[in-house]
């Protein structure tokens, strides 16, 4: 970008390789807010449980007995194990398979078998009420999961006020879901995946096989943390295996991305960082209004969005495989037009992390 006679690069390439960076980027950029982490749909029963990792934390989702999710570390607190490894149903109780210390739903402690020796459950001084699960902040958007790790976040209505108020044309507690794409494991740095979503620069480039979306006709969106683009086509295809409608491309930072397309439709996309240079990724097709589609309008919609995705995903591979060129240290340039919204999500990175070097300084 051009900046008062002077180009403006974008993040260093460390920013998106580095380990060191990545530690820090966990307990700030990744701590700080409300991380985006799962849905609500896919908890059916009590005694569901999803374990996630990210931000370099296993955690650890809950639905209790009073049909709430809720969400703790998932570390015993007995010797810090991970409790559980994979989705399922635990019933009504979570057990350590290590020495079986128990807990219930609500992460309460109910047995630590002979943890004062021999039917000796509970040593003196002991209280099971304080050695409970770890509990993390967790908030709830219609069928969106958010976690704020450090607990310092505003509430999440105020966090996220600047996205909110860009729903008030649509009725977000009728949106129904339609259909899931999982992607599995992407082989770049989840900020690419971000800045791919919200700048329209690349659409006629690398999608000219699968949207008719002309450049000319879209814009930037910058509110605060809330970042993205959208276009505005004069002649909408809904029916078109292409992808040719009015859509709307918006983040809340850190890592949710929500995407509205005419006519009733809503996608949102599951970014978990995993590693300076790995990201899971999983999109839920939603309508709304009430609004239902046929089987041959949800495989249409399949087939248009994977293709979508996977030219996206195509170019964050090699955007991440270009950052360990010496060539890119400076980290390329910003369009003054096109990408404003991405040098807008850079520099909430750059506060962030910045802020938090400070504070390691500090406490050494």
């Amino acid at each position: 970008m051009v900046k008062n006679g002077k180009i403006i690069h974008g993040l260093p390439a460390q920013s998106y390789t580095d380990q060191h960076f990545w530690e820090i980027e966990c307990n700030t950029v990744l701590a700080d807010g409300w991380l985006f982490v799962g849905f609500v749909h896919e908890f059916l029963n009590s005694g569901d449980v999803i374990p996630i990792s990210i931000a370099g934390k296993p955690i650890l989702l809950i639905k209790n007995n009073k049909n709430e999710i809720t969400a703790f570390h998932n570390v015993c607190s007995h010797r810090c194990l991970k409790l559980v490894n994979e989705k399922k149903n635990v019933g009504k109780i979570i057990q350590c398979p290590y020495h079986s210390w128990t807990y219930d739903l609500d992460g309460k402690l109910k047995a630590s078998p002979h943890f004062g020796g021999t039917n000796q459950h509970t040593p003196k001084g002991f209280n099971k009420l304080n050695h409970g699960l770890k509990t993390i902040r967790i908030h709830i958007w219609h069928d969106w999961i958010f976690v704020n790790l450090n607990g310092k976040a505003k509430k999440f209505e105020e966090y996220a006020k600047p996205l909110i108020k860009k729903f008030k044309d649509i009725n977000l507690k009728k949106i129904k879901k339609e259909a899931t794409l999982d992607f599995g494991k992407i082989q770049s740095n989840w900020k690419f995946l971000i800045e791919n979503f919200i700048e329209p620069y690349h659409v006629q480039f690398v999608h000219k096989t699968t949207t008719k979306q002309p450049l000319k006709d879209h814009y930037t969106i910058v509110d605060g943390i809330c970042l993205g683009s959208g276009v505005d086509v004069q002649k909408e295809d809904k029916d078109s295996d292409t992808l040719s409608v009015s859509s709307r491309y918006l983040s809340l930072f850190p890592n949710f991305i929500i995407g509205t397309y005419f006519p009733n439709q809503i996608g949102v996309y599951l970014n978990v960082p995993i590693s300076p240079g790995l990201t899971t990724q999983k999109r839920i097709i939603y309508t709304t209004e009430g609004k239902a589609m046929s089987e041959q309008e949800v495989n249409l919609q399949k087939k248009i969005w994977w293709s979508v995705h996977k030219e996206d995903h195509e170019i964050c591979e090699r955007l991440q495989e270009g950052r360990s060129s010496p060539a890119s240290k400076q980290g390329g340039l910003l369009s003054p037009h096109w990408e404003t919204s991405v040098k807008a999500f850079q520099k909430l990175i750059i506060s962030a992390t910045t802020k938090g070097k400070k504070n390691v300084q500090r406490s050494r």
